[in-house]
């Protein structure tokens, strides 16, 4: 087993973290929805490799949609409970859906809950029970970098707040387990863990967590689904699902094919699960390299955005800010409130 990477100090590893899901973001933004070819045709040889000559270079619902997660946690009341973050939760996503900014294409299903949210609905009842596509779990991030100890944050309360998060627009339950799986991941490497057996630690973590749904946090929402007949059939069935992603990543990892399109081995990421293995998959060919990491992440025939926004949170986390190119940092939209957010979950 590879030794932990300790070396580098969690303020660092945060900013990394944020900065490479926006760095991600918005080197993907320009190749979703194109295949291989147009990719490599519009990009030369090898896909695109650096942002965009652009001021600001901008970003899209990825991003935006994860600082609104970080910053309801800073304007939650501490401990978290379901009663002190629902509001900030719902406030920043609705804040986020009537935004003039929110015009980066963003996902229906979080459009739609969003609307019903404003509506004053229950989130239970204003979440789209069916969908686990991958807008729950590309925003998950800074719920990996709370500090458990800190504010009363547990691991379990960690994971209830990662799907939880989720859940107030993604009610499928393979959308809450794939989300809880990322903000573990980010949290795993924030505490130095080598990306060597990550596969592993993750498959059983979720073995460890297949029958343990959140009552205080999750409340009725297993019963939208008319499939299951207790809570706890309702998250194993996510769970099920990610394991079975968890393992292609494992054996893509065991194969490691540079040259192909990621998304032949893990998934074209559309969906929760599949954003996680391949975003994960895209990290761990270039664990010590970031650039190449999100290059590889945006040059992918899938949703290629939230592939490298979530790539590029993984290896930013493992290698720290520094690792990023210097002159990303003036360039890349909402870089104040990126930097804040990384201060206050770094400290």
């Amino acid at each position: 087993m590879q030794k932990p990477n300790d070396r580098v100090p969690r303020t660092q590893r945060a900013a990394g973290c944020l900065f490479g899901l926006a760095y991600g973001d918005a080197l993907g933004a320009d190749t979703e929805f194109l295949s291989l070819d147009e990719i490599l045709r519009c990009y030369p040889p090898a896909g695109p490799h650096t942002l965009a000559a652009t001021f600001p270079v901008r970003v899209t619902d990825d991003t935006q949609m994860a600082l609104a997660v970080g910053e309801a946690l800073l304007a939650a009341p501490r401990p978290y409970t379901v009663k002190t973050l629902e509001d900030p939760l719902r406030d920043a996503f609705i804040a986020w859906n009537e935004s003039p900014e929110n015009n980066r294409a963003p996902g229906m299903t979080c459009i739609q809950a969003c609307d019903y949210l404003a509506c004053g609905l229950p989130w239970y009842k204003a979440t789209i029970s069916h969908s686990k596509g991958c807008g729950a779990n590309m925003r998950v991030a800074p719920v990996g970098l709370l500090q458990v100890g800190k504010d009363g944050v547990t691991t379990q309360s960690r994971a209830a707040i990662a799907q939880f998060q989720a859940a107030l627009t993604h009610g499928h339950p393979t959308g809450l387990a794939a989300a809880d799986l990322t903000a573990y991941a980010i949290a795993d490497l924030v505490d130095g863990g080598s990306p060597l057996d990550l596969p592993e630690r993750l498959i059983a973590y979720a073995q460890s967590q297949r029958t343990i749904y959140h009552h205080d946090w999750l409340g009725p929402l297993w019963r939208r689904s008319a499939a299951v007949k207790s809570p706890e059939a309702f998250i194993a069935r996510g769970w099920d699902e990610c394991l079975l992603v968890l393992e292609r990543l494992r054996l893509a990892v065991q194969k490691m094919d540079r040259q192909s399109d990621p998304c032949l081995a893990t998934g074209a990421a559309w969906i929760a699960e599949e954003a996680l293995a391949t975003g994960l998959f895209c990290f761990l060919m270039y664990p010590e390299d970031p650039v190449a990491a999100i290059q590889r992440a945006a040059t992918s025939s899938g949703d290629s955005d939230s592939i490298a926004c979530l790539a590029g949170a993984f290896v930013g986390t493992h290698l720290g800010f520094a690792a990023w190119p210097a002159d990303w940092l003036q360039r890349i939209e909402y870089r104040q409130r990126l930097t804040r957010l990384a201060d206050t979950l770094g400290a």
